[in-house]
């Protein structure tokens, strides 16, 4: 008897094209991880040149010392939550990591208290 030979759509086969690697053929250090972080880089550097340049987001908390987040001051916490009622992340409202935090949290408690609607209905 010889030995069982592979069949096209055999096991290998399948795993190749499931991690997509079936349209392209392997090269030798192709798919590292720091090759594709690269390529994304490039990516990227290449959409921005298109725009233009893109101004940074401040943090409105970071600029004024004057305003504070309380949960009581639903006015001022309808500025981070949408239409629908999903806090706004910190990439959109330009937020600092360290002031979205506790915004989020205060958020959170002024939904339990009922002064913000846990969905959009009542904004």
């Amino acid at each position: 008897m010889s030995a069982p030979t592979e069949t096209p759509g055999g096991p290998r086969e399948h795993r190749e094209y499931r991690e997509g690697r079936h349209d392209r053929e392997a090269r030798p250090g192709d798919g590292s991880v720091k090759s594709r972080l690269r390529a994304r880089a490039r990516k990227k550097a290449r959409r921005q040149r298109k725009r233009g340049f893109v101004r940074r987001k401040v943090c409105r908390f970071c600029a004024d010392s004057t305003l504070r987040l309380e949960y009581k001051d639903a006015k001022s916490l309808r500025l981070f939550v949408t239409e629908t009622g999903k806090i706004i992340p910190r990439r959109i409202s330009g937020n600092c990591a360290r002031h979205q935090r506790p915004l989020a949290i205060a958020i959170k408690r002024a939904r339990h208290l009922a002064i913000l609607p846990f969905a959009g209905q009542g904004l």
